[in-house]
């Protein structure tokens, strides 16, 4: 029999989505780039070029709080007055939700661009996504196009995980992970997957084209895998996630107490004065979200005691809690991969015996199938952060305890307000 005969969609079909999956994969790529060079440029100046111009030479720690503090309330001034509110609450949300008003699009990019800039402990995969989403939507879901809400929603999805992690295959995995919980049997798998494949693709693409930034961190020279490496990388992932685990407990009560000052200037600014104090105890490392820290981690792990790089994976934790909770624009993958990381350097330096590629993988193994809920999100971040195929088969035996735990524990959310009410009582209009 042939592919058609078997699949409700015929090749033809399959053939008309491939010019709007690669449209929409590049614009989704670019729209990231646009972005986070943005940011990247605002932070050089804020953390480099005014402090140089001032005078003040290395960085002093009351700098940290003061620049955090300022963002806070710079963000919680665009959450309550910029149109649309910044869009949702982040804290309430997984990875996608339903396509927003474009109004609210220019405050969720300011925020994101504010909160990647600041420091904040978060990174841009929730609102990058959301932004992305709501343009595939405007621009595919018209009549004379014909793509539903959903297959909007689907290729921007794939297209920005492609973009974030210059490879279509986290795409695919999360996808058919989004498949497998909608119950979504029409028709066969690929066929489901071959548009956004498309435009994971060209998310991909485009990123390596304009030099993508790597997961991957330098790591020792692994000797060679043992038996007992799948059980030190068992427990090493199950201590990454028991931290996780806390922060995961821990949401419901911070984001009750922000968000209990009902003003998000209020709310944002306390946040971000916390997330100062957080940076002044826990250094350079623990701010912003996380993927250039775990590199510079992994260059000064050899000269640090297991107790101060384990206070790095504390500190993060407690600052990616504060920062989801306060209402800060941003995602949670990004800072859970450096707890992770942090976690697995901790247990290498104190069991020598494990090799630090081994802890480094099951470390972020353990912290993001918690935060994500998402076992093959986890292992593809595992795999990318070390580098190494060869250690896919420890990281297969590690996840399988980490999931029985990590199955039966909440998400990392928090219901969002009962009746679509705002995130915050001062955006309630008055009666």
């Amino acid at each position: 029999m042939t592919g058609d005969t078997q699949s409700p969609l015929s090749t033809a079909n399959l053939l008309r989505r491939v010019v709007p999956a690669l449209v929409i994969g590049v614009l989704c790529a670019l729209t990231l780039v646009a972005l986070s060079s943005f940011a990247t440029w605002v932070q050089h100046l804020v953390w480099e070029s005014l402090p140089a111009a001032w005078g003040l030479g290395a960085t002093p720690t009351w700098w940290t709080v003061v620049v955090l503090t300022v963002t806070g309330l710079l963000v919680g001034a665009v959450v309550r007055w910029a149109p649309g509110h910044a869009g949702v609450d982040p804290a309430t949300t997984d990875l996608v939700t339903a396509p927003l008003p474009l109004r609210a699009l220019p405050g969720l990019a300011v925020a994101l661009v504010l909160g990647l800039a600041g420091g904040v402990s978060l990174g841009p995969e929730n609102p990058i996504i959301a932004i992305n989403v709501a343009l595939a939507a405007w621009i595919l879901c018209r009549p004379r196009l014909g793509v539903p809400v959903e297959g909007a929603v689907g290729l921007a999805l794939a297209a920005t995980i492609g973009a974030l992690f210059a490879t279509p295959v986290a795409a695919a995995l999360v996808l058919t992970e989004t498949f497998a919980e909608r119950g979504d049997r029409s028709g066969p798998l690929f066929d489901r997957l071959f548009a956004p494949l498309v435009a994971a693709g060209a998310g991909a693409v485009t990123m390596l084209a304009l030099e993508a930034p790597t997961f991957a961190i330098d790591l020792p020279s692994r000797p060679g895998l043992h038996a007992g490496d799948a059980l030190g990388a068992a427990l090493v992932a199950l201590a990454a996630a028991a931290l996780a685990l806390l922060a995961v407990l821990a949401l419901p009560w911070v984001h009750r107490a922000l968000h209990g000052m009902r003003h998000p200037v209020l709310a944002l600014g306390t946040g971000g004065l916390v997330l100062g104090l957080l940076g002044v105890v826990g250094g350079p490392l623990t701010l912003f979200k996380g993927l250039e820290e775990m590199k510079e981690l992994s260059e000064q792990a050899d000269a640090m005691t297991w107790g101060a790089i384990l206070l790095l994976a504390v500190v993060k934790t407690g600052a990616l809690v504060v920062a989801t909770s306060a209402g800060f624009r941003g995602g949670r993958i990004f800072p859970t991969v450096f707890i992770g990381v942090a976690v697995g350097f901790a247990a290498t330096a104190l069991v020598p015996a494990v090799p630090a590629a081994v802890a480094v993988g099951a470390g972020v193994l353990g912290a993001t199938i918690v935060v994500s809920r998402d076992g093959w999100l986890a292992l593809f971040m595992a795999a990318v952060v070390v580098g190494d195929v060869q250690l896919i088969p420890v990281l297969c035996v590690a996840i399988l305890p980490v999931w029985l735990v990590a199955r039966v524990m909440p998400p990392m959310r928090v219901a969002p307000p009962a009746g679509g009410a705002p995130e915050f009582a001062a955006l309630a209009p008055r009666s």
